[in-house]
């Protein structure tokens, strides 16, 4: 094995550990399974795994199937979605994994008939989300709390929810507006949902809670996909104070049809040239994490796989920090809602890069941040719990599949930093709207109120990030058009 400072300066107790060999191991086609691996404790196998996953991706990328087929079937014998935080993740990236090698035969992908997460299913495990863990509860709260402020004395609102699901949110919009001096307004909410079923239960409830509280109240339902949302189904009026929600909708929009297929092709028995490069660049990381024997698996991502990796890409690549990818249909859409004038426009993102050119990128990016993800369902919910378990496969799961396994426009998972989309919106014609103190001071009580401490929020700029422990997961930003300003 080739050693580095780090290596030369490594304890005795590491140099005994059975991690030493990890990051020299030759994963060989047909090679045995070695018996010593079951025997590792669950630190040691989640480094293991790490070792393992990244390996794979490699050979994935690479277009090495032999290669690519030993490690998934090693990680197959240690991942188990009912193990420990890093056995569940590999099971799901290692399923993620071999879909995308099934999807370079077509044909022997589509003979398998693959089943994908029901509507039913995926709404059943959004709620057991929204149940068991408060980011998206915050994020609510943080947005009301904003439309509350920019409606001050309007008297006629409209409020387009890009992705009706469910009337929690808006009930509680109505039971705070109807607290207000000047008393409610005339409120109207357009939902915008593929699902009409969705459609009618949400208008029911609103209806029913507007009524209940005596505000003058209207549901527009409209029945559509955001992408193919046409504005003036929305019959925005002359007078209405319009307010946009937009909650984990923009980045399928970043999706493109015209390269549908890139990333797919014949495997081969040996790597590119390319890949050979990014390939070592690994294994140097490996060695490094290898001779760690303290910090969390979080850790160990965040600070070492991240930091190296990211040295691999590309400096016009989507995860580039100055880099925008071109997305003629966010364009089109940002465009259109601009035409509306609103007074504010709520955006709630998962915060990492997902939406990276190669498959290398966005796995190293996905591991990191579902690793925080399932380590804060670790913390705060037994493993035996179905309802987690349902989040994991049905959200998660399928979650990861989508940025791992697809490309072209069937990659709707393109998930993208806040840095990025303040470029979008600036370039699209809007500005920021600082967020107040208020929904910031109501949030972290709430997050307070919940009894875990790995709950965070940082604001800065004005915008606010929902975090677990020290990794930022998910941003809530508002903005205007610039004529407002």
């Amino acid at each position: 094995m080739v050693q580095d400072e780090a290596a030369a300066s490594a304890s005795s107790s590491v140099i005994s550990s059975p991690l030493q060999f990890f990051s020299s191991m030759s994963i060989s086609p047909g090679s045995p399974y070695t018996p010593w691996v079951q025997e590792l404790k669950s630190d040691e196998r989640g480094l293991y795994l790490i070792h393992l996953l990244l390996n794979c991706a490699n050979h994935v990328a690479a277009g090495s199937l032999d290669q690519a087929n030993s490690c998934l079937e090693q990680i197959s014998m240690l991942a188990s979605p009912t193990g420990d935080t890093m056995q569940r993740i590999a099971s799901h990236f290692t399923e993620a994994l071999a879909r995308r090698v099934l999807r370079s035969w077509p044909g022997l992908y589509r003979s398998l008939n693959l089943t994908t997460t029901g509507i039913a299913d995926s709404l059943a495990a959004r709620r057991h989300f929204f149940d068991l863990c408060p980011f998206i509860k915050v994020a609510c709260l943080i947005c009301n709390q904003a439309i509350m402020e920019a409606m001050e004395g309007e008297k006629v609102v409209h409020i387009i929810d890009l992705h009706t699901i469910d009337p929690i949110q808006w009930v509680a919009l109505l039971q705070a507006l109807r607290q207000r001096p000047e008393g409610p307004p005339h409120l109207r909410i357009t939902g915008i949902s593929d699902h009409k079923e969705l459609l009618d239960v949400t208008g029911a409830r609103l209806c029913e809670e507007a009524e209940k509280l005596d505000i003058p109240f209207q549901f527009h339902p409209v029945l559509a996909k955001v992408e193919n949302l046409d504005v003036e189904s929305l019959r925005v009026k002359t007078g209405e104070a319009v307010a946009v929600c937009s909650l984990f909708q923009l980045h399928c929009l970043l999706a493109s049809d015209d390269d549908i297929g890139n990333g797919f092709r014949k495997f081969h028995s040996s790597p590119s040239p390319a890949a050979t490069h990014s390939n070592n660049k690994n294994t140097v990381q490996l060695h490094k994490i290898m001779q760690l024997t303290q910090g969390t698996l979080g850790e160990l991502l965040e600070k070492d796989i991240m930091a190296n990796a990211k040295n691999a890409y590309s400096p016009d690549s989507a995860s580039s920090p100055f880099a925008l990818a071109p997305s003629p249909k966010m364009e089109r859409f940002l465009a259109s809602v601009w035409s509306l004038t609103p007074k504010v426009m709520l955006v709630t993102e998962q915060e990492s890069n997902h939406n990276g050119a190669t498959v290398n990128e966005r796995f190293v990016e996905a591991l990191n941040f579902y690793a925080a993800l399932f380590d804060c369902l670790e913390s705060t919910v037994p493993r035996i719990s179905p309802e987690r378990m349902k989040v994991e496969k049905m959200m998660f799961g399928e979650e990861i599949k989508n940025i791992i396994a697809c490309e072209g426009g069937e990659r709707k998972e393109r998930h993208e930093k806040l840095d990025k989309w303040v470029q979008r919106l600036d370039i699209a014609g809007f500005c920021r709207v600082p967020l107040s103190y208020l929904p910031l001071l109501q949030a972290d009580r709430f997050l307070q109120s919940y009894g875990c401490d790995g709950y965070k929020l940082k604001e800065e700029n004005g915008y606010i990030q929902i975090c677990w422990q020290d990794r930022a997961l998910f941003s809530v930003s508002a903005w205007r058009c610039r004529r407002f300003e």
